[in-house]
């Protein structure tokens, strides 16, 4: 948590964007798993920390834009609360914490928004994003779910990602602790890998450095032997030479805001010359990128440059025939780079996407393409400085994707299907690292994690 002046100047600015609302700003509710008080490890909503900075259940914020004025409203813990869980500040010390008011419990709430509503003012929220908060806006607004979903702000979504995607030297920092921990698991599950061993238990060995250090992942780690699946969930399979591990994996820092880097390493130690020469196309691509984020790129173009790179190479592989451009323009290139180029990190690892991702990625100037692989890029618009994104360029050779391909007779004249048949079971190579965007030039941000083949190779050799 920030200091309380840092969440009084955050709700200021967000006051002074919408002078005629009250701003209704819910956290998020403890989530079950399999019976009621049994819950999930806690996240909170990333609007209600930028705002009000605590890290508990069952709270909303209310901002009037009017006369800047906060209030914290939520209900005080009892005394079975106490016995089962321990004593907890009141609603009112923890208001005090971050420099609100304390407006009381949900009913207070309910009859503040309804006089105000008497009053002919608007109540403005984001789109709810579970069913929880759904219900709880439509409760203490008054309203039905239905109406909730048509009701959200649009201006208010606009504010917001206004104020968050500019990363003060607290976030900044708050990140890179993340990455620090981060950079211990990566080369943890490097040392870890080797022929014969399952994938759950490079995943438990980096889980046991997060809990070490008392973090969370800040999602599910994507690790797998089998790197086409650019999501892939399930640590099921025994890992074996001559395969790739993409290791997808990132924290939140204690202030919650988050990691996601991504590294892709052989399971042998030792990357073939195929995979040399890929895995180095991926990170030119990577390289070139970060080198070329500077305020007022489009994040578009960048995802076009490190497309260009690797279809360059590829092309020389005689993966892809025909002119570059037609290649790129067609998007025939998305059979080996499905998926855009990265997002905004912070709060949330895809930050601020759960408000829209078209209003956080995309603005007037930049529209999304419905091209398959490009629909995919959640951020186009221009880079402001203050941003901090991912830069995560990937090549991916994916059986299915190959085969509705090729049974279309889609980009025929483009894509040689007999040189993309010869690579099934390659998998894929993605690398990824947080990168804030300065005024003059990016910085990758956090502690180095091997990187190049021969850094890898090295990482792997020291175990």
């Amino acid at each position: 948590m920030f200091e309380a002046a840092t969440y009084r100047q955050r709700r200021a600015s967000l006051a002074q964007a919408l002078p005629d609302a009250l701003i209704l700003i819910p956290g998020n509710a403890g989530m079950p798993m399999d019976f009621a008080v049994n819950h999930h490890p806690f996240v909170q909503d990333g609007c209600f920390r930028y705002f009000f900075g605590i890290d508990e259940p069952d709270l909303v914020g209310l901002v009037d834009g009017a006369s800047g004025e906060a209030w914290l409203f939520g209900e005080d813990g009892g005394i079975d609360a106490a016995v089962w869980t321990g004593v907890t500040p009141s609603v009112a010390e923890r208001a005090a914490q971050v420099g609100a008011g304390a407006g009381g419990d949900l009913a207070a709430c309910a009859a503040h928004l309804a006089r105000a509503q008497g009053q002919g003012r608007t109540v403005a929220y984001t789109p709810p994003y579970t069913a929880e908060i759904l219900l709880l806006i439509a409760g203490l607004v008054g309203i039905t779910p239905e109406a909730v979903r048509a009701g959200a702000s649009p201006a208010l979504v606009r504010a917001i990602v206004t104020l968050r995607e500019i990363k003060s030297a607290g976030e900044i920092a708050e990140m890179e602790a993340a990455l620090a921990v981060t950079a211990r698991m990566h080369h943890a599950a490097m040392a870890a890998t080797r022929p014969g061993v399952r994938e759950h238990h490079v995943v438990g060995c980096m889980a046991g450095i997060a809990r070490g250090a008392d973090l969370n992942f800040a999602y599910a780690p994507i690790l797998s032997g089998r790197g086409e699946v650019l999501h892939n969930l399930r640590y099921d399979r025994t890992l074996a030479t001559g395969e790739l591990v993409v290791n997808d994996t990132g924290v939140k820092s204690a202030g919650g805001y988050a990691s996601d880097i991504t590294r892709t390493f052989p399971v042998s130690g030792r990357f073939d010359p195929l995979q040399r020469r890929l895995y180095d196309t991926v990170l030119r691509a990577q390289q070139a990128a970060i080198a070329a984020c500077v305020p007022g790129v489009r994040y578009l173009d960048l995802h076009w440059l490190a497309a260009r790179i690797m279809v360059e190479d590829l092309h020389d592989l005689g993966l892809f025939r025909g002119a570059i451009e037609d290649v790129l323009a067609s998007g025939a290139y998305a059979l080996a780079f499905p998926c855009g180029l990265g997002h905004q990190i912070g709060l949330d690892v895809h930050d601020m996407e759960a408000l829209g991702e078209d209003l956080v990625g995309y603005d007037g100037d930049v529209r999304r393409s419905d091209l398959f692989g490009l629909r995919s890029l959640r951020l186009g618009k221009a880079l402001r400085a203050g941003m901090t994104v991912t830069i995560e360029p990937g090549l991916y050779f994916i059986p299915p994707l190959i085969d509705r391909w090729r049974g279309e007779g889609r980009h025929s004249s483009l894509i040689d299907y007999d040189a993309f048949d010869r690579l099934r079971g390659f998998g894929g190579i993605r690398i990824e690292d947080d990168v804030h965007v300065g005024e003059n030039g990016a910085r990758i941000l956090g502690d180095p994690i091997g990187r190049t083949a021969d850094e890898v190779e090295a990482v792997m050799a020291a175990a």
